[in-house]
């Protein structure tokens, strides 16, 4: 890991396209994109003035180990290029090495393709109104936390940064990206979770949800893009302490975003409640350097 976290990145030599919740982007030529990883953390769609040191380089470590594990269920969007071969001068490949991938430049899929083995987070919330999530109606009696009796397709239409992502039907997807495509997005999606969380679990670790971000190239074929499967995509679960928080129907220990998660829930300002907006409140040292071990756990655990 990189002794100095980094917080946004300054690349001169390419131009920014954009800069997401944790990645900075820039164009290299017409047809392909240099991703950054931050270490940038983001929770409820604020965006946390603390860095997590070394979070971006372990995001692109477990994204890299995913898209080689899943090559065979769908196109990724590496290029097999070195992303330090696109930048100009040291200080440049200081922010770069180990934390970025060299990317094909897609057409974006204006969904967030999320799969959900367990009840948790808004699709808990939401199964507590309407016995259904997105749409897809469950069977009665579930608690926070419960294993579904099969993963289910439950997307959402992607927000601009700083805006919540909004869950939406299947018949939406159908209704944005045509009949065909939504089916290919779901089916591969469902597919994808299947097989990481299967062999997540041989780990130690529970995948209770995901999701998924997909592109397509100039032939119109569907590719997986963005990250793929890492803490701040996903809720990882360890197994141990699953079936105790299950059983009080509390949330069980993870090693994604939720530790920030609930801290942020007990924050008090002015003896009033966070309200999840811009700006944040100040992530304590030990917040931080706990997220950073956890992040480390889960690839250490995963690539073992």
């Amino acid at each position: 890991m990189t002794a100095a976290a980094l917080h946004t990145s300054s690349l001169h030599s390419l131009p920014l396209l954009a800069r997401g919740k944790v990645r900075d982007n820039y164009a290299v030529g017409e047809d392909r994109i240099l991703m950054v990883a931050s270490d940038r953390l983001s929770a409820y769609d604020v965006i946390m003035g603390q860095p997590i040191p070394g979070k971006g380089e372990l995001l692109t470590q477990m994204a890299l180990f995913w898209f080689a594990r899943l090559g065979h269920l769908v196109p990724n969007h590496l290029t097999g290029d070195t992303p330090e071969s696109v930048v100009a001068d040291e200080d440049e490949l200081a922010q770069v090495r180990g934390r970025s991938m060299l990317v094909k430049r897609l057409k974006p899929i204006p969904v967030e393709a999320v799969v959900r083995g367990y009840l948790a987070g808004s699709g808990w919330s939401e199964y507590q109104q309407s016995q259904s999530v997105c749409g897809v109606p469950l069977p009665a009696g579930l608690k926070n936390a419960s294993p579904l009796p099969e993963p289910i397709f439950t997307p959402a239409a992607k927000a601009e940064v700083g805006e919540h992502d909004e869950n939406i039907t299947y018949e939406r997807v159908v209704e944005t990206v045509g009949a065909e495509l939504a089916a290919r997005i779901r089916d591969v999606s469902i597919a994808i979770y299947k097989e990481a969380a299967a062999f997540a679990r041989t780990k130690g670790i529970i995948i209770a949800d995901t999701k998924f971000e997909f592109g397509l190239d100039a032939d119109g074929t569907l590719v997986l893009m963005d990250e793929v499967l890492t803490p701040d995509s996903s809720r990882y679960w360890p197994i141990e302490g699953y079936d105790e928080a299950f059983r009080t129907g509390a949330n069980p220990p993870s090693y994604d975003k939720q530790f920030v998660r609930d801290w942020l829930e007990a924050v008090r300002i002015d003896g009033q409640p966070w309200p999840k907006t811009a700006p944040a409140p100040e992530l304590p040292a030990e917040v931080i350097a706990r997220t950073a071990a956890k992040y480390q756990e889960a690839l250490t655990r995963l690539t073992a």
